[in-house]
This record gives C-alpha cells, structure tokens and sequence, in this order.
C-alpha cells in the first residue's frame, strides 16, 4: 500500500485505539524506537487493530532482545491486563459454508406436507 503517518492514518476513534500502546506504557518506552509497520488486506477497523498489535508485540520483542527481562515483563503484564488482543491473535476465521443449507450451520427448512 501507500505510506501513511499515524496522523492522516484513521479516523478519531481508530486513532485512540492506535495509541493505546504507547497511552498506556508512556512515550518514554518509545524513546529509543523508530517504529515503521506494513500492513496488507483488511479494512480500515481490522488494520487499526492489526497494527496496534504489531506495535505492542514488537516492543515487547524489542525489550527481551536488547533491553531486560523484568521490563519486558512489566510492558507485557500492562498490556495483557489491559486488553489481551494487544498481544495475542484472535483465531476465529469464517467457517466455509456446506451443502444442503444456506450457511455454514443452518440447513434449509424441511416441510412434512
């Protein structure tokens, strides 16, 4: 895609929900970070929340590489109290549909006369 700044990125609430990692561990755990995140296929609410974890999973990658593992764990534990989307991905993906039903679960109604 094209290069977008965070300022000109997402409406206003997509743009809190961008900045919550950085609201939430302070912009001096930032300091030391220039951070650059690509992101494919989606829409505008899927990549807000993709990019949010990229954020928050790639500073706590960064702290257990070159800074300590006690604050690693601090980052960790703040962001998994608050919302554990933040670090972990949500599995559910659509189910395929099957025959004999308009759905993946529903079937088509059956009539006795």
């Amino acid at each position: 895609g094209n290069l977008v700044t965070v300022d000109d990125s997402a409406k206003n609430e997509d743009m809190k929900l961008l900045l919550e990692p950085v609201l939430l561990l302070g912009k001096k755990r930032f300091e030391g970070v220039d951070v650059r995140i690509r992101c494919r296929g989606g829409g505008a609410t899927a990549r807000v929340y993709a990019i949010r974890q990229a954020l928050s999973k790639s500073l706590v990658a960064y702290y257990q590489k070159f800074v300590d593992e006690t604050s690693k764990k601090e980052i960790k534990d703040i962001l998994l109290n608050y919302d554990k989307s933040m670090l972990v991905a949500d599995p559910r993906r659509c189910e395929p549909k099957k025959f004999g039903g308009p759905g993946a679960r529903a079937r088509y109604q059956k009539s006795y006369r």
